[in-house]
């Protein structure tokens, strides 16, 4: 007899599931909402089931989980978390506390294959792709820390963890799209972006999907040579057809996309770089987010210099671009981005 995932189930499907072991069509609505609003880990934690449905429940399927297993806590207030699975795969989540809001940074594969050259995951390889309840679990407790620790529920989430989502589309959208629907957590998808190194089928894929997520594209330069030595997986996904795919993506959704440009010294911070990015950004509205670069022990990257990164700001702002510089948090518990590799200080 076939043991179901039940949190890789839809709703449709699981009705069909509760259905099928003789069940009243109430208890569809029950184990729901056990699975999707309170988040349970254990069938015996569904207080008002019937244990002969439990017993059901265990006998043929379980609940795919990832518990938290340890907290590192920074001197800027960002708290990481170290996600373990039913198989011992250990993620990283990160708890970023700002003055209005709590954001979420949560991980869509144990390790990542993209293998970009200046972040620490890549180093890891892939282990394997997260599930649709690992990834829904990560937020699900995240947002809980949240109004434990800081009084709020999640104001944002940023799959931009552990992980390129867009090579584990399916699991990540349909975490996505329970986080964000009334059977769910009911987060408004306006407040959750997805960042890729650039997989255009994927960024294809949101595209048309019904449910308007933000996309963020790691970009970190418009200099095809440079870029391809970056992001290895650039080969395949060359400047031309990414900018032909985001065109696509801002006509169908009408959206503003983000670029994510990390600086680094004498690499992407010169008047070349700045040039191809203004001129790369014509083809359709975007937010410019220069990030500080979080130095790897292991690899031999270097941030831009404080006048170096004012000048490319400067320079992409008198084109009349919207251009944010974002200070790293968490860089002390290797929390900052590019740093998830399951290290501690």
């Amino acid at each position: 007899m076939e043991t179901l995932t039940l949190r890789n189930l839809s709703i449709k499907e699981l009705g069909a599931f509760i259905t099928d072991l003789g069940e009243s069509k109430f208890r569809i609505k029950q184990v729901s909402e056990w699975l999707w609003k309170k988040g349970v880990h254990e069938f015996s934690e569904m207080r008002n089931l019937p244990k002969s449905l439990i017993k059901k429940l265990e006998e043929r399927s379980f609940i795919d989980k990832a518990i938290v297993t340890e907290e590192l806590i920074s001197k800027d207030g960002s708290r990481k978390y170290a996600f373990t699975s039913m198989d011992g795969k250990l993620v990283e989540g990160v708890l970023i506390p700002s003055r209005k809001r709590v954001t979420a940074c949560i991980s869509v594969q144990a390790g990542c294959n993209v293998k970009c050259k200046f972040c620490a995951t890549g180093q890891l390889g892939l282990q394997r792709n997260l599930s649709k309840g690992e990834i829904f679990d990560q937020i699900y407790q995240l947002n809980q820390k949240s109004q434990d620790i800081f009084g709020s529920k999640l104001s944002n989430i940023v799959v931009m963890g552990m992980g390129e989502p867009f090579l584990n589309y399916s699991n990540v959208i349909n975490a996505l799209d329970m986080v964000s629907c009334d059977e769910g957590l009911g987060f408004s998808p306006q407040r959750i972006t997805i960042s890729t190194v650039g997989i255009i089928e994927g960024i294809d894929l949101l595209a048309n999907h019904p449910r308007k997520y933000n996309l963020a594209i790691s970009l970190h330069t418009a200099v095809e040579s440079i870029r391809k030595q970056l992001i290895p997986i650039a080969v395949k996904n060359d400047l031309a057809d990414l900018r032909k795919s985001l065109e696509n993506y801002h006509e169908k959704t009408g959206s503003r996309i983000t670029l994510e440009y990390i600086l680094f010294d004498k690499l992407n911070d010169d008047e070349k770089h700045m040039k191809a990015l203004a001129q790369f950004c014509k083809a359709f509205p975007s937010k410019i987010n220069l990030i500080e670069y979080n130095s790897v022990p292991e690899l031999p990257f270097v941030a831009s210099s404080e006048d170096d990164t004012s000048k490319f700001q400067k320079f992409l702002e008198d084109k009349n671009m919207l251009v944010y510089l974002r200070k790293s948090k968490g860089s002390d518990i290797f929390a900052a981005c590019g740093q998830l590799a399951n290290k501690k200080m």
